[in-house]
C-alpha cells in the first residue's frame, strides 16, 4: 500500500454534510442521557436539557462563523491556533482529541448491549470490537463511500426515532413522566438542584459531537455554503428529536426502571407493546443505526482530528499519512480505534466516582467537549479583534450576546462537571498534564511540518 502526506479529497455537498452532523450525535437520543434521570429526575432534567439545548444552538451558530472562515480538517484545533498560537492549539486540539477518541467505546458498548436483547447469547464486548473493526474499514475505503453510508443510517435512526414516539404515545401520562420528578422526589428541593448541576454530562450527551462535521471542512464542496445549511440544519433536527425521545419515553411508565441502562428506548417500548410485540424487535434492529451512525460518524472526526494535529507536528507525523488511491488518513482511523478497544475490555474491570465505565466515558468525553466549546468562543472573540479584515463568509448572528451566553453556559458547565466529577476531572486533568509534556517535547517535529497557510495569520 503506497502512502503519502497529502490533502483530503473535496466530495461532500450539503446534504451528506448534514447526515455526518445528525449521525455523529444521534446515538446521543437513543442513550447515555438517562443517566441524568438518575441524577436529576425528569422535571429537573428536562430543565437542564433545555438550557443545553440553548447552549448548543448560540455555540453552532457562532461555531459556523469560525468554520466558514477557516475550513481546516483540525477543526477547534485550527481556530484555537489562528486565535491564540502553537499553545492555544494544543488545548483546543487535545481537548477534542478526548472528546472523539473517549466517545465511539461508549457507543460501541451500547450498540452491544442493544444486540445482546435480540441475542442474549451475545458478549457485547465482543459485538463491540467486531463494530470497530467494521467501521474502520468503512471509513478507510474513502469519504463518499463514508458519507453516503453516514447518510443512509442517519435517515433510518431518524425514522425509528419517529416510530418509537408514535408507538408509545398512547401509553403517554403526564402524570408519569412528572411522578418524582424532582430527583426522586415529588417537589424541588436543594438535593434537586444538586441533581440538576450533575445531570449536566448526559443532557451535553444529546447534542457531543456536532462540531465534528466541522472537521469535514477539508472535504466539503463550497464550504462557506455547504457548513452553515448543515450546521443549522442538524442542530434544530437534533433537539426536536431529543426533548421529544426523551419526554415520550418518560411518560409511559416508571421512568426509575430507565435510568443507568443502555438501551432505554427498547426497554421504554416494552412497557409499551411487551416483550414479545413486533414493534420491540423492530426498535431494537433499527434503533442500531442510530447508534451505527454516530459510532461511523465519530470515527471519521477522531481520524480527521488525529491526522490535522500530526501534520502540524503535535502528534507523531506518521499518523498524517493517507492512502494514495482512497485518500484516507488510514493510521489515524487505526490508533483511535485500539484506544477504544481497550477501553471496551476495561469496561467491567475499572469504577470510577460510583459509576459504570459506559457513564465514566460519557462524562469525560464532555470534559474534552466543554474545553473545546470555551477555547472556540474565546477564539471567536479574540479572531473578530485580531483580524477584524478576515474573510467571514458566515457571521455570528446577535454577536456578541449570543455567542457569550454559549462562553457563559460553557464556562458555568464545565464547573459543575469538575465539582460534581471531581475525580474525572483529575484524571482529565493529567492526560492533558501529559499532552503539554509531549507538546513542549515535540517542539523540533513542529518546526518542520509543512507550513499551513489557514493556521497563519494573514
Amino acid at each position: 500500500m503506497s502512502e503519502q502526506p497529502t490533502t483530503l479529497k473535496r466530495s461532500l455537498g450539503s446534504f451528506r454534510l448534514w447526515g455526518i452532523a445528525v449521525g455523529l450525535v444521534i446515538s446521543g437520543e437513543y442513550f447515555g442521557w438517562s443517566y441524568g434521570w438518575s441524577a436529576a429526575g425528569t422535571l429537573g432534567f428536562l430543565i437542564v436539557a433545555v438550557l443545553i439545548a440553548a447552549m448548543y444552538c448560540a455555540f453552532i451558530f457562532s461555531f459556523t462563523e469560525l468554520t466558514t472562515a477557516i475550513p481546516h480538517a483540525g477543526g477547534p484545533f485550527a481556530y484555537a491556533f489562528r486565535a491564540f498560537g502553537p499553545t492555544g492549539g494544543f488545548i483546543a486540539g487535545f481537548a477534542t482529541l478526548v472528546e472523539f477518541v473517549f466517545a465511539p467505546p461508549a457507543i460501541a458498548m451500547a450498540i452491544g448491549a442493544y444486540l445482546n436483547v435480540q441475542f442474549p447469547s451475545l458478549d457485547p464486548k465482543w459485538v463491540a470490537c467486531g463494530a470497530y473493526l467494521v467501521f474502520m474499514a468503512l471509513n478507510i475505503l474513502g469519504v463518499g463511500i463514508a458519507a453516503t453510508f453516514e447518510l443512509f443510517v442517519t435517515l433510518l435512526a431518524i425514522f425509528e426515532l419517529l416510530v418509537f414516539m408514535g408507538v408509545v404515545a398512547p401509553g403517554f401520562q403526564w402524570s408519569n413522566f412528572a411522578s418524582h420528578g424532582w430527583a426522586g422526589s415529588d417537589t424541588f428541593s436543594s438535593v434537586a438542584l444538586s441533581g440538576m448541576f450533575a445531570a449536566i454530562p448526559f443532557a451535553i450527551w444529546f447534542f457531543l459531537a456536532i462540531e465534528g462535521a466541522s472537521m469535514a471542512a477539508e472535504e466539503a464542496k463550497n464550504p462557506r455554503h455547504t457548513i452553515p445549511r448543515a450546521l443549522g440544519g442538524g442542530i434544530i433536527t437534533l433537539t426536536v428529536l431529543a426533548v421529544g425521545v426523551m419526554v415520550f419515553a418518560g411518560g409511559v411508565g416508571d421512568w426509575r426502571a430507565l435510568s443507568n441502562i443502555n438501551d432505554p428506548l427498547p426497554q421504554a417500548m416494552k412497557l409499551q407493546v411487551g416483550g414479545s410485540s413486533g414493534w420491540l424487535h423492530m426498535l431494537v434492529w433499527l434503533g442500531l443505526f442510530g447508534l451505527v451512525a454516530s459510532f461511523h460518524g465519530i470515527i471519521m472526526g477522531y481520524s480527521r482530528q488525529i491526522f490535522s494535529l500530526a501534520r502540524a507536528g503535535y502528534l507523531p507525523a506518521s499518523l498524517a499519512r493517507v492512502n494514495r488511491r482512497t485518500q484516507t488518513p488510514v493510521l489515524a482511523i487505526l490508533a483511535g480505534g485500539v484506544i477504544g478497544i481497550a477501553a471496551i475490555f476495561s469496561d467491567s474491570l475499572i469504577t470510577i466516582n460510583g459509576m459504570p465505565l459506559t457513564a465514566s466515558i460519557v462524562t469525560m468525553s464532555v470534559f474534552g467537549a466543554i474545553v473545546m466549546y470555551i477555547t472556540s468562543m474565546a477564539a471567536l472573540f479574540r479572531l473578530r479583534r485580531t483580524e477584524p479584515e478576515l474573510e467571514r463568509p458566515f457571521k455570528a448572528p446577535g454577536f456578541p450576546v449570543v455567542p457569550a451566553f454559549a462562553l457563559a453556559v460553557s464556562v458555568l458547565c464545565l464547573v459543575a462537571m469538575v465539582y460534581y466529577n471531581f475525580e474525572l476531572a483529575v484524571i482529565f486533568a493529567v492526560m492533558m498534564l501529559a499532552g503539554y509534556v509531549w507538546f513542549r517535547m515535540t517542539a523540533t517535529a513542529r518546526a518542520r511540518a509543512a507550513l499551513d497557510p489557514q493556521l497563519t495569520v494573514m
